[in-house]
């Protein structure tokens, strides 16, 4: 706790012993994922993965030690790695810096999702919960694993869901922010040039629905190196600018595309944490979500699209242009007004669905689904963004963004972690409260709530109440 306050960090990690998790695995694909020294004597994941389009075997490393999109390398941490991997030692540290509870998430399963092997990826997934289910047994009431899902075959990914929830007894589960596929232009270059399948894809409505019905958090997160969504992460050829392009920007899409394909208009209960990308963004992108809503959505309307009077514009092109030859400039103005508003169509008679973006938002403000407690963004110990987030975005912004240690990754910070977190501004009792642990515990909902320890929740009634 910190200063009797509830402290959840809502993404840790757990750096997976691969060659531990493959004792999970079921036999026939055991052979198919180790460890390996690359020429920079770097230990690397290395996973044999399957083209589908091809049917050819190839080797994928973990971090992609090369090319764009690189992955991480020589990236673990002095301070945390042997408590990323050994629970005697993570809990002696939370105890050191005063963390309640830690939300768990892999490491190497973050790549997961971007494996073209279907079958494999599903294998590798339920080992990957089993591992982590049985490692946090024991301390189950300060470690909260989260499970994570294959994308790559739906039916299989709600079952695992069903599975880790109601068997495993985890609090939620995690995706990435979208799922590689092969693109249109080029299918015979995949996975090199390649296009993605989003979350929100209707494909992906089901588990969207399953977690709706189990009243669990999905925690979308990222990676760099592992094929996820092309473009600006692609041209990023140093790990430096993957993972600070890739980390956001996979959140800044996914979660525009949720709300502007009507994931959270669909499923309004329907809680998501965009993890690991930060929050200092959200202010920007929510004003953009509702300037474009309200300009091209909600007051938008095709089929009665401005169009002056002919006789204006040619009288204002005159004056403009001056009134030599005016035959000829009425001859131009009525050219050119026919090319910006072709006379030839009336677009009141134009029936085509296109004509309208994102029609069925168009009594829903995106920021409706900030205020309804539907989006949660993480922040790190030494971000000082959600000082600012209740600025840019009013009292709402002091519900989004949960604390995260990212304790296990190269990048987090174990010193003084929750020390400087609170002491980055000044905020207030209540206001701190929600961002050091209440604001975890609106996004994961009563499956964390009831299982904290008993002391922790006598002390935070009051926090429990308010969120």
């Amino acid at each position: 706790m910190y200063q009797g306050l509830l402290v959840i960090d809502a993404d840790a990690h757990k750096i997976e012993n691969p060659l531990v998790m493959r004792d999970y695995l079921e036999p026939e694909y055991r052979e198919r994922i180790g460890l390996v020294i690359d020429g920079l004597g770097d230990q690397r994941a290395r996973i044999v993965d399957v083209n589908p389009a091809t049917g050819q075997n190839f080797m994928r490393m973990f971090p992609q030690p090369q090319g764009l999109g690189k992955g991480g390398f020589r990236n673990l941490h002095p301070d945390t790695t042997l408590g990323a991997m050994f629970n005697r030692v993570r809990i002696e540290h939370m105890d050191s810096e005063g963390i309640d509870v830690q939300v768990i998430y892999g490491t190497l399963n973050l790549v997961f999702s971007s494996l073209l092997d279907k079958d494999l990826a599903i294998a590798l997934c339920r080992a990957y919960n089993n591992y982590i289910a049985e490692d946090c047994r024991g301390y189950d009431n300060r470690l909260k694993p989260i499970g994570v899902l294959p994308l790559q075959d739906v039916d299989a990914a709600v079952a695992e869901m069903h599975r880790c929830i109601n068997e495993l007894g985890m609090i939620g589960v995690a995706v990435a922010p979208n799922l590689p596929i092969p693109h249109p232009k080029a299918p015979e270059a995949f996975p090199e040039i390649r296009t993605c399948k989003t979350i929100s894809h209707p494909d992906f409505a089901p588990l969207l629905q399953a977690a709706v019905d189990l009243d669990i958090a999905i925690g979308i997160h990222g990676g760099p190196g592992s094929y996820m969504v092309g473009g600006i992460s692609d041209h990023t050829e140093t790990f430096i600018l993957s993972h600070i392009f890739v980390q956001r920007n996979q959140q800044q899409l996914a979660l525009a595309r949720m709300v502007f394909d009507g994931v959270f208009e669909r499923f309004p209960t329907l809680r998501v944490g965009f993890l690991e990308g930060g929050c200092g963004w959200l202010p920007d992108l929510a004003h953009a979500f509702h300037e474009h809503w309200e300009k091209r959505i909600r007051d938008f309307d095709p089929k009665h699209p401005y169009r002056p009077s002919l006789m204006e514009f040619t009288k204002l092109m005159i004056q403009e242009r001056g009134s030599h030859n005016n035959i000829n400039m009425i001859s131009q103005a009525k050219n050119l007004f026919d090319l910006l508003w072709n006379a030839q169509h009336d677009p009141t008679k134009i029936d085509d669905a296109s004509l309208y973006e994102h029609y069925d938002l168009r009594h829903r403000d995106p920021l409706e689904y900030f205020e309804r407690g539907q989006i949660f963004t993480s922040f790190e110990s030494d971000d000082p963004s959600p000082a600012y987030l209740h600025i840019g975005m009013g009292e709402v912004g002091k519900r989004l963004a949960c604390f995260s240690g990212d304790y296990g990754h190269w990048d987090g910070v174990l010193h003084n972690c929750v020390k400087d977190a609170a002491e980055v501004a000044d905020y207030s009792t209540e206001h701190l409260g929600l961002l050091l642990g209440g604001n975890a515990l609106a996004l994961y909902g009563d499956r964390l709530r009831k299982s904290l320890p008993v002391s922790v929740q006598t002390s935070n009634v009051s926090l429990a109440q308010h969120i």
